[in-house]
This record gives structure tokens, sequence and C-alpha cells, in this order.
């Protein structure tokens, strides 16, 4: 599993590949992420956007209602950052 995009103070850039088991979830990751010390779940609660633009293989996957979405080997998660302009 692939774990890419920016996090946490200064958004910082993660490039991250996880093993997870067969059947894991989004949650899953979020708590492996964690235990590797990405702190996903911290950056998660701390920012209103990251909780609602996570993608997984390019579409949006708000946490809220995809906390139980499968998983699958090759899948790609990329955290984005919120952008300012005009």
């Amino acid at each position: 599993m692939l774990v890419q995009g920016r996090i946490g103070l200064g958004w910082r850039k993660t490039d991250e590949t996880l093993s997870l088991p067969e059947g894991s979830t989004l949650g899953d990751l979020i708590i492996r992420a964690d235990h590797i010390g990405l702190d996903l779940s911290g950056a998660i609660d701390a920012s209103p956007h990251l909780r609602h633009t996570i993608m997984v293989n390019g579409e949006r996957c708000p946490v809220d209602d995809n906390r139980d979405r499968e998983l699958r080997e090759g899948d790609e998660v990329f955290l984005l950052a919120p952008i300012a302009g005009g």
C-alpha cells in the first residue's frame, strides 16, 4: 500500500509503502500508519480538510464515510494538502 502526500504541521511530504494483511480497511491503514510514526490519525483529527480529501486510487474517500472500505494490494492512498490561491 503506497501512502503519499502531505501531512502534519507544515504539511511535510510523506512517501511510505505499508504492508497490510489481506482484507484490511482504510481504518486499519490509519492505525498502521500511526504505529510506524506517521501519525495519520492525529493529522486527520487536526485537519478538517484532510479528513475529507484522502484519495484512494484517485477517488476521493472521506474518512468518516470510508473507514470500513477494504483496501487491496497495490492501492495508492494520497493525502491532499490544502491549496491557497485565487
